[in-house]
């Protein structure tokens, strides 16, 4: 108990809630409160990614690491680049939200989706991922869990890899990181590339017949500058253009879209201070993007394409204080969107506003620690709508511990949603309310030998669910989520073990239908060992089988997905202290499945990768 305490201080005064200094100590954690903080000292539950997880498991992209993760399932339209939707414990895919570095990721889509998908894996230096609801922390779309993708790393070292691999794959990238005194300057590049392969091979349209690939560029600069012992800052900047092959399926002509482009650009500045129990943290973004979506028969500047130009600018300013055997902090960010959504012959502009203020606190008291949030958001359109949440953890015996939590979560409707699209025929909804979820959840966890365990049990209720009908988009539907998740990890000798399993039961509470793409059942197993200087991953995933659709007066059948399973293994060898090889062959047994009905996946792959650091 005396070491947690000692943790819990130790990271609250040395370092609160940097976003920008993450990398070199995998036990804290700045995602869950906002401030950073030992990783066992947060109540819900927490997974962290580093960039030597992702190099060991060799991921393509950050749809496969999240795929790894406790209570992630996946619905992709293809391969690397396509359409995906990310479902966290059976909630909608659009509540998620998306960080990085600490700041929401912009929407443009109509959908309100989060481009998981879209985002390059050179960026990411470490994920931070916590399930359940996080709206009185961060706001809008932290219903389901919050993903934060941290692009900074505390590493001084600079480096080349690249790779290869099936249906065309080649990836490069390369950082330098350079000290100039108190200064420090990071340059990276990366280029991707694969030539894919027909993600719908049942289409009737001809134009579908061909490989849909992906093809990227990233390019990244920052510095970082340490004024004095209190005060440091940094300016950043990255940018990356995407595109991607899809496919328009049987209804698809020569004049719709199947190509994407995508250029984005974000930059961000910040100040922090640190003195003694006091922290505070200033921080401005600024992002850009320009999505492009046109038929690949007539090009980019035929009649059919079709541009959403996306805008954010976000200010955060967040202040924490040591108090007792742990800390409060308080904050207030602004967001401004604007959107521009147009095609040949019509256009629909966008803006909105919203400021949120925050209150998040922790704190120790003998065997028992306790947590609440609470946050006001002011949108242009609803108002007010305030959020909060409230946890108790209490360790009974030394290494066993019981939490409760009650949170509530919203999310704001895209701006498409909002303020209707003319250019679809959508017609505005000013009565139109944010989707609101009320949760609970009981956690036990433990050391029981080598085993460290979590068992969770929880329960959604999530109301004013937005449902096009007709003309607009309504407030209809409401779900209920029920669920129960068990991670394990456990070391034997050389082997370090790895399982999740969960179970959920997610439905329309009018129709009490299965919400589609969710398997109720889910396993996964991670295998990982070094024997003669071999560095070996195995990874074994289970699915069980799911519904691919609601029920309609189009559809009066849910479409059923067979459950399946796959098996990933990788290696990698250091041939010198500088030069590591890696190989992987992933979906080992070459297994046929689909997670969206009627789109292929790539069946067996492999890839060879090195990388040089000096």
């Amino acid at each position: 108990m005396m070491i947690k305490k000692l943790a819990l201080l130790t990271g609250l005064s040395v370092t609160a809630f940097s976003v920008w200094a993450q990398g070199s100590d995998d036990t804290l954690i700045v995602t869950a409160n906002r401030f950073q903080q030992p990783v066992n000292t947060v109540l819900a539950p927490t997974d962290v990614v580093t960039r030597a997880d992702i190099d060991r498991w060799q991921s393509r992209s950050v749809i496969d690491v999240l795929r790894r993760l406790p209570g992630v399932d996946i619905a992709q339209n293809g391969g690397v680049g396509q359409s995906a939707s990310v479902y966290v414990r059976g909630t909608e895919a659009k509540q998620l939200l998306l960080l990085i570095d600490g700041v929401p990721v912009a929407r443009s889509g109509i959908s309100n989706d989060p481009e998981l998908n879209q985002i390059p894996l050179s960026l990411v230096q470490r994920i931070e991922y916590i399930r359940g609801p996080r709206s009185a922390v961060y706001g809008s779309g932290a219903i389901g869990g919050v993903v934060n993708v941290i692009t900074q790393t505390g590493d001084e070292k600079s480096q080349i890899n690249a790779g290869a691999g099936s249906n065309g794959y080649q990836t490069y990238d390369g950082a330098l990181r350079q000290h100039f005194g108190d200064t420090v300057a990071t340059l990276a590049g990366a280029y991707t590339n694969t030539r894919g392969f027909n993600v719908q091979p049942g289409s009737s349209w001809a134009g579908d017949n061909d490989r849909d690939g992906y093809r990227n560029k990233t390019f990244w600069g920052s510095l970082q500058h340490k004024f004095n012992d209190n005060i440091d800052g940094f300016f950043r900047g990255y940018g990356f253009t995407n595109n991607v092959d899809y496919d328009q399926g049987n209804f698809g002509y020569d004049a719709g879209g199947d190509e994407r482009q995508l250029y984005s650009q974000n930059w961000d500045t910040g100040l922090r201070f640190n003195s003694g129990i006091y922290s505070s943290q200033l921080i401005a973004n600024y992002q850009k993007s320009k999505d492009y979506n046109y038929s690949s028969v007539y090009g980019r500047y035929n009649d059919g394409t079709t541009l959403d130009d996306m805008e954010q600018r976000y200010i955060q300013w967040g202040n924490n204080v040591v108090v007792g055997h742990g800390s409060v902090s308080a904050g207030v960010d602004w967001k401004q969107e604007r959107l521009i959504s147009s095609d040949s012959y019509a256009r629909d502009a966008y803006k909105r506003e919203n400021t949120g203020l925050y209150l998040t606190g922790q704190q120790q008291v003998g065997d028992v620690t306790l947590e609440a949030s609470g946050r006001e958001d002011h949108d242009d359109e609803f108002g007010w709508h305030g959020t909060w949440q409230t946890a108790a953890g209490w360790e009974f015996v030394d290494d066993y511990r019981v939490t409760v939590s009650y949170g509530t979560g919203f999310l704001a409707p895209s701006l498409g949603q909002q303020y209707g699209a003319d250019r679809f025929g959508i017609a505005s909804n000013p009565n139109l309310k944010p989707e609101e979820s009320k949760q609970w959840e009981a956690g036990l966890e433990g050391l029981t030998g080598p085993v460290d365990w979590r068992l969770s049990t929880y329960r959604y209720e999530i109301d004013n669910l937005v449902t096009y009908n007709r003309t607009a988009y309504y407030n209809i539907n409401s779900a209920t989520i029920k669920g129960v998740e068990w991670t394990g990890n456990v070391d034997t000798g050389i082997f370090s073990h790895r399982v999740t399993l969960q179970y959920i039961d997610p439905r329309d509470d009018e129709t009490d239908e299965v919400l589609p793409r969710r398997a109720k059942r889910q396993a996964k197993y991670q295998l990982d060992w070094t024997m003669f200087n071999v560095d070996m991953d195995i990874a074994w995933q289970y699915f069980g089988r799911r519904y691919d659709n609601r029920t309609s007066s189009y559809n009066p059948q849910q479409q059923v997905l067979p459950s399946y399973s796959t098996v990933d293994i990788a290696a990698s060898y250091p041939l010198t202290s500088h030069l590591t090889v890696r190989g992987k062959i992933a979906n080992l047994f070459d297994k046929d499945y689909e997670t969206a009905y009627g789109y292929q996946t790539a069946g067996r792959e492999y890839t060879l990768s090195g990388s040089y650091t000096f």
